[in-house]
């Protein structure tokens, strides 16, 4: 009965979801039959074509749509895999160690209001407009959420249940990895899944500063020959693989967390 309900409800909110973009679909094409805006705007019709177009054909004289999103995917999945690393280290154990707090925690709370692409100018006198620039940027536009929220979660962590694990005989390391880490794995997941948000907009940013490649640089090359249809194709592949990777990390994360899914 439990699952047939859940059944119903995912049909409800795909149907609910299907009118909303019917709606705006339908709006987007009359402002563009019927204003002005219609000289600046494509059609959705246009759009459309232009988007079954360029998954076969170069834009440009580079590559193929599928072939942008994978090198911006790449991108995104070195700086976003490594800000996983440095932000669940340095969360737990500002966290769970008072010393590492006092030293990190003032310096990091110096960074985290600065976001990911304020780090543009700086990547770039560092380390150039090679990938390393990009990597870094993305990096930084992770980092600070996935320590936020990892942060949060280490403190939290049930004082009295790690006290009774070590009257049972546990030390240190199996108390650790027996309770903190897994209690902090929904906190974890919370910070995925803005830190792949701000990932992703981070390496648009990115490309569309200095790069010759990926879907940020489509939308930047539109503009630079006032293509409308490119940069409306750039927004619409940027948009769904946004969802895409949303919807596998949530995934992920009912998977891996069972016992305490985050709520909708």
């Amino acid at each position: 009965m439990n699952m047939k309900k859940r059944i119903t409800e995912g049909i409800k909110n795909l149907c609910l979801s299907l009118v909303g973009f019917a709606v705006i679909l339908l709006l987007w094409a009359f402002i563009v039959q019927y204003t002005d805006a219609g000289l600046l705007i494509p059609s959705p019709l246009g759009v459309a074509q232009r988007l079954i177009y360029v998954i076969t054909h170069p834009i440009g004289k580079s590559y193929t749509l599928p072939m942008h999103l994978v090198i911006s995917l790449r991108r995104v999945m070195t700086g976003y895999c490594l800000s996983i690393v440095a932000g669940v280290l340095l969360g737990v154990s500002m966290g769970r160690l008072e010393m590492i707090q006092a030293i990190f925690r003032p310096i990091f709370e110096i960074i985290r209001p600065i976001p990911g692409v304020a780090w543009i100018p700086m990547a770039i006198v560092w380390f150039g407009i090679g990938e390393t620039a990009k990597v870094f940027i993305i990096f930084m536009g992770g980092f600070v959420n996935i320590v936020v929220n990892t942060f949060a979660g280490a403190q939290r962590v049930d004082e009295d249940l790690m006290n009774c694990a070590r009257m049972l005989g546990a030390n240190e390391r199996q108390v650790f990895f027996r309770i903190v880490i897994p209690f902090c794995v929904p906190y974890i997941f919370s910070g995925l899944q803005v830190g792949l948000s701000t990932c992703w907009m981070a390496v648009l940013a990115a490309e569309m500063v200095a790069a010759k490649e990926g879907v940020g640089w489509i939308i930047t090359a539109g503009q630079d020959i006032a293509d409308m249809t490119q940069i409306f194709v750039g927004i619409i592949a940027i948009a769904v693989t946004g969802l895409a990777l949303a919807a596998i990390l949530r995934l992920a994360e009912q998977i891996l967390c069972r016992w305490r899914v985050r709520g909708k």
